[in-house]
């Protein structure tokens, strides 16, 4: 099956649960509108030959996009374990990436919106929704700021996808805010480590939807890097999208 036959076939299962649905007939417009299909639907039962599907697209995607192994990226000069990368945190092939998720967990239901928990899911595949859901259902409440839940990476070149949720910055930053975003990178590092990961990527938690400022977010984050550092060998790849982040870690790094 070719990638437009699969596309067309995912979007025509879903589109059943929708009246007067009509397929867009450009490629771009198809894919946008399967992209907002998945970010919308509920975690429910899906047929598992849907799935196969698109777990066949999501890959030749990935393929296409290609796979960057952080055991190719350069370190920064002062620390072998640590490396700063710009690029799409999909399409890093480390142990674990970092999803900046909310407190359902149970990632963005906006469609086809642009934060960090709306690439991860829709990259990753529904399959990562159902495994949140059913993390989520047992813990039964919401999950708390500052910590962290692991899942599989499903068709992610990562391993894992640990789900972090940072403090919400409505307004003047405080202390709380301050070691709420401390407790998310130091909850993502321990997880990963119990779960034998050798390495990790963060991506920049709380600084888009959730308005913490870039660089206070950025000093926090290399300062509990580095601690743990300290007693703990692990990788950790700061993954910035924004020219800006980029500019922030950079002078930090080099301090």
């Amino acid at each position: 099956m070719e990638q437009l036959e699969r596309l067309n076939y995912l979007i025509t299962y879903l589109a059943e649960e929708y009246e007067d649905f009509k397929l867009p007939k450009e490629y771009d417009e198809k894919r946008y509108v399967l992209r907002g299909f998945m970010n919308v639907r509920e975690p429910k039962e899906i047929d598992k030959t849907w799935l196969k599907i698109q777990d066949a697209f999501l890959q030749e995607e990935l393929n296409a996009k290609g796979i960057i192994n952080v055991d190719l990226l350069e370190p920064i000069p002062s620390d072998p374990n640590i490396i700063l990368w710009q690029g799409d945190i999909t399409r890093l092939k480390v142990d674990a990436i970092v999803n900046a998720a909310n407190s359902k967990m149970l990632g963005c239901f906006i469609s086809n919106h642009r934060c960090i928990d709306n690439a991860i899911h829709s990259a990753a595949g529904f399959q990562l929704r159902l495994a949140c859901k059913e993390i989520m259902q047992k813990q039964s409440h919401d999950e708390k700021t500052g910590t962290a839940k692991i899942t599989e990476g499903f068709n992610l070149p990562s391993k894992y996808v640990i789900h972090t949720v940072g403090p919400i910055v409505d307004g003047q930053l405080t202390e709380l805010h301050k070691e709420q975003l401390k407790s998310c990178y130091l909850s993502c590092l321990k997880l990963a480590q119990e779960n034998d990961c050798k390495s990790i990527a963060f991506c920049c938690i709380s600084t888009g939807e959730f308005m913490f400022p870039q660089e206070d977010a950025a000093k926090i984050a290399i300062d509990v890097v580095k601690e743990y550092l300290k007693s703990s060998k692990i990788k950790v790849v700061f993954n910035v999208f924004k020219d800006s982040d980029y500019d922030i870690y950079k002078n930090l790094l080099e301090q």
